[in-house]
């Protein structure tokens, strides 16, 4: 199974428009708040691992323009 982030982006509204159900009250409403966090939890790790990886890439694109500097920590 292969997922994107635009699945990602698709779970959230999903879990936005149960949060939104009206009917839900009591003990439902709080396991579907507490499934939001968790959905929450797991959807910001995904999204930081992304934004991670966009930086390395963008970091070894720079690095292939001979005009690039290293950063500061890297210099000798």
């Amino acid at each position: 199974m292969k997922n994107t982030l635009g699945d990602l982006n698709n779970h959230l509204f999903a879990q936005l428009e149960r949060l939104n159900d009206e009917n839900l009250k009591g003990e439902k409403l709080q396991e579907e708040i507490t499934r939001a966090e968790a959905v929450n939890s797991v959807a910001t790790q995904i999204i930081a691992n992304g934004s991670l990886v966009l930086k390395a890439k963008k970091m070894m694109d720079d690095r292939m323009d001979a005009d690039s500097e290293l950063p500061k920590m890297l210099e000798g």
